[in-house]
């Protein structure tokens, strides 16, 4: 049976899909402040990156669960985990360009050519920009229905650019089992966009 929340039940779940999203940054606030941290520059940097990665997932994965379970109510939920992903981006790439440049933006674009695993994370986060721009209900109307979904479609680039800044950065602690887990899942994600689009197209003729 399809689950159709009400309005006030979904609500319910945006306040606490809201709410989740918050504690990782609570987290790291609460380790820094009360000194837990060896590395607490290290550990940010590391933290808002694997949950930039992790919500990048969870926004992927909307879509596919709203066909498999006919709830058709998660894509609501999808702008928000969109914004979160673009917000721990944010958060990620502000560490990198203050504790590492201290907002010298030559020198972090000198790092950012120099470094080829940079080179990849900064264009993920940049493709980001115009999506989180455009998220809002009145961007919509003026790029046009389709316009608004060929842009969006830049997630499925994004996404593999962002695992790639992934196992590079893990590559040279020759830490690999995070990066294939977060690899398998996301080509699990985009593989069934795939299916489903030829399925579709298949139909057509």
């Amino acid at each position: 049976m399809a689950f159709n929340p009400a309005s006030r039940q979904l609500l319910a779940i945006k306040a606490a899909l809201f709410a989740l999203a918050l504690l990782p940054l609570a987290r790291m606030v609460y380790l820094t402040v009360s000194g837990q941290l060896v590395e607490p520059l290290e550990f940010i940097t590391r933290a808002t990156g694997d949950w930039t990665l992790y919500l990048l997932c969870v926004t992927l994965a909307l879509t596919p669960l709203r066909r498999l379970t006919g709830w058709n109510w998660l894509v609501k939920l999808r702008r928000m985990a969109g914004l979160f992903t673009f917000f721990y981006g944010f958060l990620h790439f502000l560490t990198f360009l203050w504790f590492d440049h201290f907002f010298d933006v030559a020198a972090m674009l000198r790092d950012v050519v120099k470094r080829p695993f940079i080179t990849v994370g900064f264009i993920a986060f940049v493709l980001l920009i115009p999506l989180a721009v455009t998220s809002t209900n009145g961007m919509i109307k003026r790029l046009g229905g389709k316009r608004w979904q060929w842009l969006h479609r830049l997630i499925y680039l994004i996404a593999p650019l962002a695992i790639l800044h992934f196992w590079w950065m893990k590559a040279g602690k020759n830490n690999f089992t995070e990066p294939l887990i977060t690899g398998a899942i996301v080509a699990l994600l985009l593989g069934l966009r795939v299916l489903w689009a030829r399925q579709k197209a298949a139909a057509r003729v």
